[in-house]
């Protein structure tokens, strides 16, 4: 068996303005990183908007889609702005969530990594934010549940940042376990502990400056134990690096092999309940050395632990 690499060219033609964080050059990063790891390459499809669909209403993607501007830039928000590729590489991004999820519940690989661009878990119901269009991690796990026929699917993620979007998007579907790690106060301003959903979210918020042993304590102690109870029968893993101390935009000064670390435990867990599968997609990550050395890490661990 074999991770799958799920990736596309199309993602290099989201450009944003000069300046911004959310770069082509991440892709670069990320795959120049990956270059030389034994995995299995494979093409981001485009999204099929009935996927779409069962986690944005019909008003959202078409908003998105006449949102797509014919030249430059057209701008969502103050940090959300659409060039004339970004639709195609959000439609890219959210198709290789739900080919990933197609590879790991067929059997045909142990594991995937969706390495795409734009992210997706800020991208909330009907609102594009965070440098997000679309929520790939929320769709990908209403995608397991409806066409696979599965009863639970929980996603981990450990981004910097609050994964609003994602817990917009499934916080009523007691089917989907969301857990959070993330730096508190920091954008978007959610993800206070007493964010439960019906009982189905867990968020773990964060001081600056946490760094490694309170991170992995807390993973220890609070995360895992939750996943574990739950039992998923897949695990979606919302993989952001920008907690690395290197990160221009927050402080939360995880090391690189903390990001191995928790790879290795979240595997463990999925080996447990649900075979190994899992689905991870790509999310922040700021600073592109530390980046490539993040993704690397916890990219290496899917590979060694999908063989």
């Amino acid at each position: 068996m074999v991770t799958a690499l799920i990736t596309h060219d199309d993602c290099y033609d989201h450009v944003t303005p000069p300046g911004h964080p959310e770069q082509v050059a991440r892709l670069d990063a990320v795959l120049n990183a990956l270059s030389d790891l034994d995995l299995y390459r494979v093409k981001a499809p485009l999204v099929a908007e009935d996927d779409l669909l069962r986690a944005h209403p019909k008003s959202h993607v078409a908003a998105i889609r006449d949102a797509a501007p014919e030249n430059g830039w057209r701008s969502l928000d103050a940090d959300t702005h659409m060039s004339v590729g970004t639709l195609q590489a959000a439609y890219r991004a959210a198709g290789a969530a739900v080919r990933g999820v197609d590879m790991v519940m067929s059997g045909d690989v142990s594991n995937a990594f969706g390495a795409t661009r734009p992210p997706g878990h800020h991208a909330e119901r009907e609102t594009a934010m965070g440098f997000c269009f679309f929520g790939n991690i929320a769709i990908a796990a209403k995608y397991a549940l409806d066409h696979h026929g599965l009863d639970r699917v929980a996603i981990v993620d450990f981004d910097v940042h609050h994964g609003n979007g994602t817990q917009d998007l499934v916080e009523d579907d007691p089917r989907i376990l969301f857990c959070s790690t993330h730096q508190s106060p920091l954008y978007p301003g959610t993800g206070a502990a007493h964010e439960t959903g019906v009982g189905n979210v867990l968020n773990v918020p964060l001081p600056e400056g946490t760094g490694s042993a309170t991170f992995r304590d807390v993973m220890d102690r609070v995360v895992f134990p939750r996943v574990a109870a739950f039992s998923p029968q897949l695990l979606l893993i919302s993989a952001g690096f920008d907690a690395h101390e290197d990160d221009p935009l927050a402080g939360m000064r995880l090391q690189t092999d903390d990001f191995g670390w928790v790879t290795q435990r979240l595997c463990d867990l999925a080996d447990e309940h649900c075979e190994g599968r899992v689905v991870s997609m790509l999310e922040g990550g700021y600073d592109l050395n530390a980046l490539g050395d993040a993704a690397r890490a916890h990219v290496s661990v899917l590979e060694e632990r999908g063989r």
